[in-house]
Order: structure tokens, then sequence, then C-alpha cells
């Protein structure tokens, strides 16, 4: 995270940059010089997970009560010493870091496979150095500062910024974090959380004023340098040979230093000593190695620059001059500089007139001074008016080119005589023919805009240069967007008719306006009816095809119009990502140099996007607003065994779950999913090298009484409204038959029965002592305390165990999703981990399930837990014989199965559908990375005739075939896809065989009798 090298710098190298603080001491004096004003910290809450995360045990799943608890004192501490804390979490992640952000889940990937081979061969958890925190941490942590009643936002963009931003613009404290980044915001100061020692709340501040000390640098540089150096923008590898020209060439190499220290110093001496002689004057792509990075290097430059701040880095070139046959008589002391300048006499008014010194020709000339700016401007004869007119240089031609003051911006505007009306008109350089177009100004954005001449009424019209034919095209102004369109005639009506491009031909296809949804809609000719008819793109030719032959979303084709997006945008969707979450701070262009683009999102209806930006910034929802605006979301690492192939990943297990999601929120109350777009999917499982995202299609949702549009579910009060919040949540996992059995259920086992349900459904590997063990753990967790939670220490650990453990946290992170999307029909707190579930709690039970203990000694001898446990489990095993499903033992399996139970080769997961369900997607073997769509298959389901097993190989026409490949010790798998034969009636697809990795296909076994 942050600079590269630039940590270990300031720990090693610049040990004075960091200086010992006392928090209690640091809020008097703030009160004391801001009387009234609450000491506030920003707290970057994403860099605080490992710091708060002090539970011993961290393998299992997540000691979650521990964890509250230790988030409790945290806040407490504060809290006494009169210190205020805004909790700030990350929201997405941006394009422009998506690349750092696929970097860190491989090389945690790593790490996860190190730590299961640890466990297997040592049966205990590993140490310290090997620490992965807990599944869903960042997320359940936001509900729990919640509800310890914190202010926690969540960030429309990645959180530093937001973090740096807030801090400033409201005279903060400072900003708690881990993270060099915040050494180069010029912002408030910034303080270790990993220096913090809360009992006595001292930490460590560090000053990026000492360190441009150190680095002979100004603060306005450190942008540069953090950008030269490599961030989560600029690759490290960018300018790895100019860091090394910058290091052979210093001069001052210091031998205590290392040597990632010394090439800090020799980039920041370059700077002082060698960029910073033609700042002004030179742009920073004359100076630099920037090549083709130029337009990425920019943009990591400016992501430091906050609300208000501008670099004098980005260089404006000055007006050119241009010179006159005057000569110099006099020199004259100037009022406003207070300096001597030049003079030269004015043949026709015979007066003094300043001079200066043209850059190109290096001759004097003349100037006046511009009421507006104050400044000398240059002038030459009008020989009609035989008055001064202001001129520039032309940069190509390096002549004088006339010039008139724009009235809105107060700049000079290059003009050229009209030869009809013999008045002056604006003109702009054509870039391809470096020749002058006349310009007319847009009323909307008081802009510049190139203009021709209309054949038949003689008139300016605005256009807009292709970028393929380099030729202007006539635009208008759209009323909805007021941003230009552009234009072709129709050659029925003579009339301008709005087009598009299309992406693969590159040619004009015409448009109209949508009534609904008030966008473009391409359009072709219907040839029986000749008149214009909506056009879809045909996915597989890539071709405009008749909307009656094809149903499929009108592509958008913003990105196609190559418009400039300010920083900050989706450079994909167009999003304008706002830069603070502080609805009282005025967002701003950080340049103020690019025209504002109109808000492209996935969800038409600003009413409930409002709505929903307005819960996901005050971090009441999850990844809800992401597939609404940008369609694309993301899921870090879980603990899950890459090696074990019984069990899916979560990835696979929760996607159907995702899928009717996306039909809730993208189709609009319809039950039409093939009119949704497919939704970006960037989670990591095992063999996804997460080059491209999985393209992921809404899948049909089954709800009594038809799917409910979003305004009904989010923004109606009438108390009916909550049965059918309900009824879309239980949809969502596809359980509406079970309705009456949970809601007889209490809280908070609620949402764990349907959570369980749904998992027992979805995953043939597991049995009935898996449960057990999930039952279990959440009765007794209820009656224990956080010390006995401490001193509770499992036997030993088992891996599956501990991928059990990730795959239910993420089940509850997916139950947020859903809540959130339907508008909360249950309490959060009901899903909340600390509430239903502790990591070595359930391997405790699962051990002991294992082991065979007795559903009494599972609930610790107590009657009423007894009680309840057998009442939950009925609802458990009910809805699941619903679904054909059947829920068995493990010894049934092991006494009617050779070798261990577990290792199934295929057809654990379940997603062919059920006898009474539609389709639920794709098998989770069939899933596989890359930029492939998933789509739902709908003629998947069980026979009736067949029973709950054989619909297994129905729909899935490929097995995978598994290959141990061991080079050294190391383990690497290929695959490819292989014929899958049916079972026979009677036969499991995949069943309690163990299947070792062969290069076979898998022996399919006998399944085991049903209870």
């Amino acid at each position: 995270m942050g600079v590269r090298g630039l940590q270990g710098f300031v720990g090693s190298s610049c040990p004075h940059i960091c200086t010992v603080v006392n928090f209690k001491e640091l809020a008097e004096h703030h009160r004391n010089k801001h009387p009234g004003c609450t000491p506030t910290i920003v707290v970057d809450a994403m860099c605080c997970l490992r710091y708060w995360y002090t539970p011993e045990s961290w393998i299992c799943g997540g000691q979650w009560r521990e964890y509250f608890s230790a988030l409790r004192d945290f806040v407490k501490t504060f809290t006494a010493v009169g210190i205020k804390l805004i909790f700030f979490f990350d929201g997405m992640v941006e394009q422009d870091k998506r690349g750092e952000w696929v970097k860190r889940r491989l090389k945690n990937n790593r790490e996860i496979s190190r730590i299961f081979h640890y466990i297997k061969s040592h049966k205990e958890q590993p140490g310290r150095n090997m620490f992965f925190i807990p599944s869903g941490l960042a997320i359940f942590t936001r509900f729990a500062l919640k509800t310890l009643g914190q202010e926690t936002l969540c960030s429309l963009q990645e959180a530093d910024y937001e973090v740096a931003s807030y801090g400033l613009q409201n005279n903060c404290l400072g900003i708690l974090g881990e993270d060099t980044d915040y050494l180069i915001y010029d912002t408030c100061p910034y303080f270790s959380i990993g220096d913090l020692c809360l009992e006595s709340l001292n930490t460590v501040m560090l000053c990026r004023e000492k360190l441009c000390e150190s680095l002979d640098i100004s603060l306005a540089d450190l942008p540069l340098l953090a950008c030269l150096l490599g961030n989560d923008i600029i690759p490290e590898g960018m300018f790895e040979s100019f860091r090394y020209k910058c290091l052979s060439s210093y001069t001052s190499v210091k031998e205590n230093f290392d040597k990632k220290g010394n090439i800090i110093l020799a980039v920041a001496d370059h700077i002082s000593k060698v960029l910073r002689l033609h700042q002004g004057e030179k742009k920073l792509e004359e100076m630099l190695p920037l090549g083709p990075n130029k337009a990425l290097f920019y943009k990591g430059v400016a992501s430091y620059l906050l609300p208000g701040q501008i670099s004098p880095w980005f260089f404006q070139k000055p007006k050119g001059l241009m010179t006159l046959d005057k000569q110099v008589v006099s020199m004259s002391s100037d009022p406003e500089s207070k300096q001597e300048v030049p003079m030269c006499t004015d043949l026709e008014s015979k007066q003094g007139v300043p001079m200066c010194t043209d850059p190109e020709s290096k001759q004097e000339v003349p100037v006046y001074t511009d009421p507006e700016s104050k400044q000398g401007v240059p002038v030459c004869t009008d020989p009609e008016s035989k008055q001064g007119v202001p001129v520039c240089t032309d940069p190509e031609s390096k002549q004088g080119v006339p010039v008139c003051t724009d009235p809105e911006s107060k700049q000079g505007v290059p003009v050229c005589t009209d030869p009809e009306s013999k008045q002056g008109v604006p003109v702009c350089t054509d870039p391809e023919s470096k020749q002058g177009i006349p310009m007319c100004t847009d009323p909307e954005s008081k802009q510049g805009i190139p203009m021709c001449t209309d054949p038949e009424s003689k008139q300016g019209v605005p256009i807009c240069i292709d970028p393929e034919s380099k030729q202007g095209i006539p635009m208008r102004t759209d009323r909805e967007s007021k941003q230009g369109v552009p234009m072709c005639t129709d050659p029925e009506s003579k009339q301008g008719v709005p087009i598009c491009i299309d992406p693969e031909s590159k040619q004009g296809i015409p448009m109209r306006t949508d009534p609904e949804s008030k966008q473009g809609v391409p359009m072709c000719i219907d040839p029986e009816s000749k008149q214009g008819v909506p056009m879809c793109i045909d996915p597989e030719s890539k071709q405009g095809v008749h909307s009656k032959y094809k149903r499929e979303v009108p592509i958008c084709t913003h990105t196609e119009i190559k418009q400039k997006l300010p920083l900050g945008a989706d450079p994909e969707f167009e999003l304008e990502a706002p830069m603070c979450t502080d609805p009282a701070i005025k967002q701003q262009d950080l340049m103020n140099t690019e025209p504002e683009v109109k808000q492209v999102t996935m969800v038409s209806d600003p009413e409930i996007l409002k709505v929903a930006r307005a819960h996901h910034v005050q971090a009441e929802s999850y990844l809800v607003y992401n597939i609404m605006s940008s369609g694309e979301i993301e899921c870090s690492n879980t603990l899950e065994d890459a090696l074990d192939q019984a069990l899916p990943s979560q990835a696979f297990v929760y996607r159907p779950v995702r899928q009717r999601v996306y039909s809730l929120l993208l189709g609009d109350g319809r039950d039409v999913t093939s009119t949704c777009p497919t939704v970006k999917e960037w989670f990591v499982y095992s063999g996804n090298p997460l080059r491209h995202p999985d393209l992921v299609r809404p899948l049909q949702m089954n709800i009594p009484g038809g799917t409910p549009n979003l305004k009904l579910l989010w923004l109606n009060q009438e108390p009916g409204i909550q049965g059918r919040r309900l009824d879309a949540l239980l949809g969502c996992f596809d359980l509406s038959s079970s309705r009456e059995e949970l809601q007889a259920v209490e809280n908070p086992f609620k949402a764990l029965c349907c959570l369980l349900i749904y998992l027992f459904v979805q995953v043939d590997t597991l049995c009935l002592e898996d449960l057990h063990a999930f039952i279990a753990q959440a009765l007794c967790l209820q009656g224990k305390s956080t010390v006995q939670l401490v001193d509770l220490q499992p036997d030993y650990i088992d891996p599956r165990a501990v991928q059990l453990g990730s795959l239910l946290v993420r089940g509850l992170t997916t139950l947020v999703l859903v809540n959130s999307a339907c508008g909360f029909p249950w309490r959060m707190s009901d899903f909340m981990p600390w509430n239903v579930f502790d990591g070595k709690l359930f391997h405790q039970k699962y051990l002991q399930a294992e082991r065979g203990y007795t559903v009494e000694a599972l609930v610790e001898q107590n009657r009423s837990r007894l009680t309840k446990f057998h009442a939950l489990k009925s609802v458990v095993c009910k809805a699941c014989v619903k679904e054909n499903r059947r829920i068995i033992s493990r010894q049934l399996w092991r006494s009617h199965q050779p070798g261990r139970w577990g290792r199934q080769g295929s057809g654990s997961h379940r997603t062919s559908s059920g006898h009474s369900r539609a389709g639920q997607g794709q098998h989770w073997r069939d899933q596989g990375p890359g930029n492939r769509q998933y789509e739902p298959d709908h003629w998947r389901r069980y026979s009736s005739s067949s029973g709950p097993h054989s619909s297994r190989c129905a729909g899935q026409p490929y097995a995978r075939e598994e290959r141990s490949v061991r080079d050294g010790g190391r383990s690497e798998s290929s695959s490819r896809e292989l014929p899958r034969q049916c079972p026979q009636e009677g036969q499991m697809l995949g069943g309690g065989q163990r299947a070792e990795a062969l290069p076979v296909p898998v022996t399919l076994g006998e399944s085991a009798p049903l209870p």
C-alpha cells in the first residue's frame, strides 16, 4: 500500500521524521486552539483491521465476540479523552488500481496455500507471522462500529482520498492509519495505527514537512516523487530505468543507507536540482520519459491533489508573442510590479508603449495592459481600423495571430475574419490539419465548439471531430443531458437525426430517444415499413439486429464518443465518483479542466439510485450501490483449501443468490432476466487468474405474486410491505416454500436456518454431523461470555472445519447483501457473526460430532438448548426434503463407501434445479475462470421419478479431469474437459468415494441408502 519503499526509508533512514506524540495532549491543545471544536480523528479503517483483530485464534473463521469487545475498548479509550472518531471504509476498487488489487489477491492465494499446508502437517494454527484476517472482517467491522454508535462512512472510491479530504476540510486533529500515501497528501497530520499504544494513547506522528526537509523538496513535489517511485496507480516498473539513471548520477550516495533508500534520495535530488530548473517552462513529458504512460502519470500525480489544491507541475504554456517594427526609446516603471520595463513610441498615437521580448524571435514587441489580469499582452496593428489588436503566437507557424477576449473565461481566443460579415470570428486549431476552424460558444458549458456553415441556411452549425475519419460531424444539443450529440441528415425529411458510432464498423448509426429511459437507442430501417425501428447488438456477430428478432439490452454508446472523464471517474461506465462523502463539502474537478459528464449507471431511476447511494455512504448496505451504479463487484480471498475437491468455493456456492439479487436490482420488477445486463464479478477462487472479471447474468426469481420493484421494497411504508420484502429475501435463496417454517423460528436463529437450508441444498458433501456442529455452536454461543470463549481451545485444527467456518461466514455476508437489496426485512443484528458464530466453538463442536458425540453432549447437557436444537434441526431437514435433499450421517457413508469421507471428484455442488425449482445456474465445476458469461440453465430439473440425485448429470455435459503434476515437492494442477457419463439409477454423481488426483475420469460411487 502507498508509495513503494517509502515506509522502510522513513523507518530506517530518516527516523527524525517520526515523532512520539500523545493523543490526550494533542486533543487538549486542539481544544485550546479551537474553542468549541471537538477534536476529531479520521480513521482509515481498512489500515486498522490487523491492529484491531487481537484474538489469538484467527484460523477457525473468526473470534467475533472477542473482536467486538476489542473494538468497544478501542472506541471507549478515545471517547474517554474527548476525541471523536470518524471511520472510513473502502467502498469500491478504482479501475486504475484494479491491477494492484489483483496482484495482492494472487499473493494472498499463495499465502493461503502455505497456511493449509501447515495445518495438514502440524494440525495447529500457524504463528502470527502467517496471520490472515478472517473472511468478512471489513464488512462486519462497519456494522460493529455502527452498533457502538460511531460515525462510519463508506467511500465512493478508494478511501484514502476521502480520508485525506475530510481531514483537511474539517480541521481534524489528524489521520490514523498505516499508508504512506498520507505522507504525500497535503492534509492534516498523519498518525500510525501500528505504533499506537492504547493504554497510554501514545503513537508516532509522521511529519511530511520534515520529510521534505530531508529530501530538499517542497510539499508540492511529494505527489511527483510518489509517482516516480511507484504507487497503487503507477506500476513500480514503469520508471525503474529512470530511477537507476538518477542513482548513477547521484553524487551523495549514503553508505549507511540501503539501495532503496539511496534511490529515493537520488530521485528527490533529480527533482530538486534538475526538474525544478525548468519548472513552469517545460512540460513534464519534455523532462521525463513518460512515453505512452503520460496520461496515467498525470492522473497519478493529480490523484494526490485534494479539492482546491493545484500542482505547480501541471505546466500552463505561456501565450505566444508577435514582433512589430517598434524601437525602444526609454525605460519606465511598471506600477504593478515596480520594475523597470522598456518603452517604444507608437507611430500613430506618438505615445510611449511598453515592450516585451518575444521568446520565439527574441525581438522586442509592444504590449498593452489587460484590465482583467493586469498583465501585459502583445499587440499588432489592424490594417482596417488602424488600432492595436492583441495577438498570440501560433505554435505551428510561429506567426502572430490576432486574438479577442472571451467574456466568460476572460482569456484570449484566436480570431479570423469572416469574409461575409468582415467581423472577427473565434477559431481553434484542428490537431490533424493544423488549420484554424471557426468556433461558437456553447451556452451551457460556456466553452468554444468548432462549427461549420450549413449550405442550406448559410448559418454556423456546431460540429465534433470523428476520431476515425478525422472529419467534422454536425451536432445538436441534447435537451436532457445538455451535451452535444452527433447528427446526420435524414434523406427523406431533410432534417437532422442524432447518430451514435458503431464500435465495430466505426460508422454512424441513427438514434432515437427512448421515452422511458431518456437515453439514445440505435435505429435501423425496417424493410417492410421503411421506417426507423430500435436496434440491438447481437453479442455473437457484433452486428445490429432488428429488435423484434432478438431481445437484448441497447448498448451504451457513451464510451465510443471518446469523451474525457473527470478525475475519479470509472473509465468503463463513465460513472462520476464524487471525491468526498461529506454532503457539506462541494465536489469539484481537481484540475477544473474536464467537461462534466452525465453519470451513466446500470439503473436509470435517480430516486432509487439516490437511496442506494445514501445507504452505501452511510455503510448500511453491502455491494448494492456497486451493482446498480457500475455493475462491477469484487470479493477478496477466503480461507479455502485449493486442493480439497469436495468443498466448492464460496464464490460458486453463493453465485445463484447473487444472480437473483442482480435480477431484483437491475430488472425493475420485471421477470425477464434476458433484458438485464451482465454484472462483472471479481471473485477470488482457486484457478482464477483474475485477468478478466466473470460476466454473470441475472437469474429468474420465483416469488409468489411476482418480483416487486425497488420503489415498493425501499420506499413504501405500508404495513403489508414488510411481508413482500421477506418474500423477496427468501426468493433470492429460492426458499419461498419454507416461509412458514422459517417464520416460526426465533431470532437470531431465523437467518442462520435460512442460510443452513441453502447451504445443505447446494453442497452435497455436507452431512448430518456438519449440521449438528453448526446448530450446537450457535446455541451454546448464547450462554457463553467473552472470557469463556477466549479460554476455549480445540484439541487440534482440522482443515475441512477451517473451510466450513469460512464458508458460513461468507454466507452471512451474502445475507447482508440480500437483506440490503430487499429493503431490510430482517434486522442486521440477526446475522452479525458475534450473535450466531464463533470460530473456536464451531471447531470444538465439529471435532466432537466427528467423534460421534451425542446431541446432549454437543449442547453441553442443557435441556433448554436440547429442545431448541431439535426444533432448528427439524426446520432445516424438512426444508431440505422439500428440495429432494436428504441430510444423512457420515457414518452411513463410511459403512457403504471405501476410503475417507469428504473428497469427491465431482458433483458435490448441487446447482441443478430441484423438483420445484427454476434453473440455478451452472454447476460449480463448469464455472471456470476468465472472461466468460454465466447464464442460468432453466431446463435443468430433477426428474420426479428418478430420485433426488438423478439430475446431477443432466445439463452437465463435461466433467473436469484433474491431474497432479509434482516437481520438486511443488504441486500444480492441469485440467481438460472430458465427456461426463451419466450414472445409472441408484448412483450418485461423485459420491462418497474419495477421488484422488488421477489422470483418468473420476469413478462414480454407489449412493448410500437414505434413512
